[in-house]
């Protein structure tokens, strides 16, 4: 009987070790894919000064008003902002800007233009309503654009390496668990 519950144990113990060790393997794999990743979009990002913007003025063009410019097949919101004491141009993300540089915005549903047309003047609404807000600007002297979020912040960032952190700590307290448990015993054995 003793020798099938020590034997059981073992067993026991190997498999804790084994799911500790790929805990932290897994969170090692995960560190380096986010390191080379989005570390380099954080660290690039130009912009990093938070200012204040003031609406000026926001239009919704459609396809037919931008005749003779390449545009896309749907409809998008100008906004013109003053931040950091100068007339800009808001786009909503860095991806924004590098999409389309006529748009401020686009909408996530091209398929429908309809539905594309409604998201986009919910979105015109909203800025009406709120009309001062913070928005992201460049340290750049001769850059007219601002962006309303940033996608590669530092809570991006913070919240991109909770989980591999969370994932290495469990696994350093399962292996220390079970590296404890096995040296309590053999004391326990010796006695």
């Amino acid at each position: 009987m003793g020798k099938k519950l020590v034997m059981a144990q073992k067993r026991g113990e190997t498999r804790a070790l084994c799911l500790g060790v790929a805990m932290v393997v897994c969170a090692v794999i995960t560190y380096y894919i986010l390191g080379t990743t989005m570390l380099p979009l954080f660290q690039k990002s130009v912009w990093t000064q938070e200012s204040t913007c003031h609406l000026i003025e926001t239009n919704v063009r459609d396809h037919e008003e931008l005749e003779g410019k390449k545009v896309p097949q749907y409809p998008c919101l100008w906004v013109n902002v003053s931040a950091v004491g100068r007339w800009a141009v808001l786009y909503h993300t860095e991806d924004t800007r590098d999409q389309n540089q006529q748009c401020s915005y686009i909408p996530r549903s091209l398929d429908n233009y309809q539905m594309a047309r409604a998201d986009v003047e919910k979105v015109r609404a909203r800025f009406h309503e709120h009309r001062v807000f913070y928005c992201f600007s460049t340290t750049q002297e001769n850059e007219t654009s601002v962006l309303y979020r940033r996608l590669y912040g530092p809570q991006t960032l913070l919240l991109s390496f909770f989980w591999p952190t969370f994932l290495l700590t469990g696994g350093l307290l399962v292996i220390a668990m079970v590296k404890i448990n096995q040296s309590l015993s053999i004391l326990a054995a010796q006695k």
